[in-house]
């Protein structure tokens, strides 16, 4: 077994970033975009007034008043000047007329008719966004590389584009193993089990920004398996569940050879987790992960999911991992870091961790009732009250609050 540090580095150096597509500009959001934008003109395109209030010259407030000579809306853009002595009325966002530079809100004045009076202090340059002071022409706005979030779309628009060049999604093959799996919506029959595990693996792939394909079920023959495998070779990336250990009926490794793949390495000191497998087949990453639904996704979580963020140009491409407080007792009576599965919520600043109870590879509520991972090393026992770092699953989380 190698560790769990050693297999991620294996499964890294043999991926490569995926090729690029453009998209319109609304689906690209939370993907990696793959070119430097440049802005081709000023943000604000002139200066313009931050406020809904009266703009004029500073130095033509006598007495603190002012003879009000129009009214300037939005969308105007204005020519002449305004004369000396007089105000001109203005909503939030028209530019600033030629020979004013100071803006005061319109709670700040009291209206005498056609005349203003100014209520308290007033700064020159008030309530004026400056032309250019957020974008000036030519600057780099948005780096290639950087993740697509609603801010950087909204700036984006605001430089005229509609579509964005991005790396593209990964399309994942999924496939589940075994003659004891029913498909979904099927009804229980003595002795099978529904497949929970190509929708819990797609879900996964989905969260990452992946596109799954299903392949469904391989029964328990090397011809189907082989012959499922190899259907799943058309995608960029393949990953099974079961049929990777060492039963009798356990044909996904030997698959895997005969179409001529390199495993780079099977089995992982990890728990739960432990019988996964990762190879290369035909230029394609070929992830074969554990029976056990929890053992499927842990394993998915730690090999499968960075591997995907790094196919398509994230540069983050771990969850986060904060420091929290045990409300009890847990302890690793084996030889394998143990992934326990907890419940995390946030308390007055602090995260505060419990176990989700029994923790077999096959209970998936175990993951359920929780939105954590902590890693326990071998033989330990830590007691309540301890910190621990602890894996955040839930992407609400990564924020740092609830």
């Amino acid at each position: 077994m190698i560790s769990i540090e050693e297999a991620q580095q294996i499964i890294l150096s043999h991926t490569g970033l995926l090729g690029t597509e453009e998209v319109p500009l609304l689906h690209a959001l939370h993907r990696v975009i793959a070119e430097d934008v440049y802005a081709p003109w000023d943000i604000p395109g002139a200066d313009h007034s931050a406020m809904d209030g009266y703009t004029f010259a500073y130095d033509d407030v006598q007495g603190g008043s002012l003879e009000v000579c129009g009214f300037l809306p939005a969308g105007v853009a204005p020519t002449e000047p305004v004369s000396p002595g007089c105000a001109m009325k203005i909503m939030t966002g028209a530019p600033i007329p030629p020979g004013c530079d100071t803006v005061v809100p319109v709670e700040d004045v009291l209206e005498e008719g056609t005349t203003i009076r100014l209520r308290g202090m007033v700064k020159r340059g008030d309530h004026i966004r400056r032309r250019g002071e957020e974008v000036n022409a030519g600057d780099l706005v948005v780096a290639s590389g950087s993740l697509l979030r609603p801010p950087e779309i909204g700036i984006l628009s605001s430089l005229g584009k509609t579509t964005a060049t991005v790396f593209r999604k990964a399309r994942v093959a999924v496939l589940s193993t075994g003659d004891e799996l029913l498909q979904p919506g099927s009804i229980p029959e003595p002795g099978k089990i529904i497949n929970s595990n190509s929708t819990s693996i797609a879900a996964q792939l989905l969260e990452a920004g992946a596109e799954p394909l299903m392949l469904g079920i391989a029964r328990d023959d090397l011809e189907t398996t082989r012959r499922k495998i190899s259907d799943g070779l058309q995608a960029d990336l393949l990953v099974t569940t079961g049929g990777v250990s060492v039963g009798d009926r356990d044909f996904v490794r030997e698959a895997l050879l005969d179409l001529g793949g390199e495993i780079k390495f099977w089995k992982v000191a990890m728990k739960p987790g432990k019988p996964v497998a990762f190879a290369m087949v035909r230029g394609k990453p070929v992830f074969a992960l554990p029976g056990n639904p929890v053992a499927a996704m842990v394993a998915f979580e730690q090999f499968v999911r960075p591997a995907l963020l790094t196919m398509m140009g994230h540069a983050r491409i771990l969850r986060p991992v904060v420091r929290g407080t045990l409300e009890e007792a847990i302890r690793n009576r084996g030889g394998r870091p143990h992934f326990v599965r907890v419940s995390v919520r946030l308390e007055e600043g602090r995260y505060r961790l419990a176990a989700t109870g029994d923790q077999g590879s096959a209970r998936l509520s175990s993951l359920t009732s929780g939105n954590g991972l902590v890693k326990l090393p071998p033989d330990a026992a830590i007691v309540a009250g301890s910190e621990v770092e602890v894996l955040l699953l839930d992407r609400h989380f990564e924020m740092g609050h609830p």
